[in-house]
């Protein structure tokens, strides 16, 4: 039985994943200031004392531009930190290091321009061939790991 050990991690790799992993995390919190943007340029909040506290604007849920930004964030929300968590475990499987850098690179890019075609631009099929690489990748080091601990 193969035990996970940290130290197979490439020391360039582990540049690698947490430089552009750390690029992923600016875009979520970009996300999150893009909402709140959205939410302040049409004074259109989601929790009646957020207006009564800025005395203007109204609450609804159902705005069609803030809608669209939550709903990028929350496919950021529930694919990202399972790339994370697979890419980690991955990573300790040895991968080639030119493999690995792609991988993640192109997980990476792939989420902004999901982004970026959800949320800012909404245009097909861009946001979904975004989405079925940065998942195609996830599976692929998911199954990956998973033969290489079996």
């Amino acid at each position: 039985m193969t035990t996970l050990n940290t130290s197979l991690i490439d020391p360039e790799l582990l540049r690698t994943f947490g430089f552009w992993g750390s690029i992923l995390c600016l875009k979520i919190v970009a996300v999150v200031a893009l909402t709140a943007r959205l939410r302040f340029k049409k004074k259109i909040f989601i929790n009646t004392d957020d207006v009564e506290y800025f005395k203007k604007g109204k609450v609804l849920n159902t705005d069609p531009d803030i809608e669209r930004v939550r709903r990028a964030h929350l496919n950021d929300l529930e694919n990202i930190p399972l790339w994370f968590f697979v890419t980690f475990l991955w990573l300790t499987t040895g991968p080639a290091v030119w493999l690995a850098a792609i991988l993640i690179r192109t997980f990476v890019l792939a989420r902004i321009v999901h982004t970026l075609s959800y949320a800012v631009y909404p245009k097909q099929p861009y946001r979904a061939i975004s989405f079925l690489l940065g998942l195609g990748i996830t599976i692929y080091q998911a199954i990956s790991t998973l033969l290489y601990y079996l």
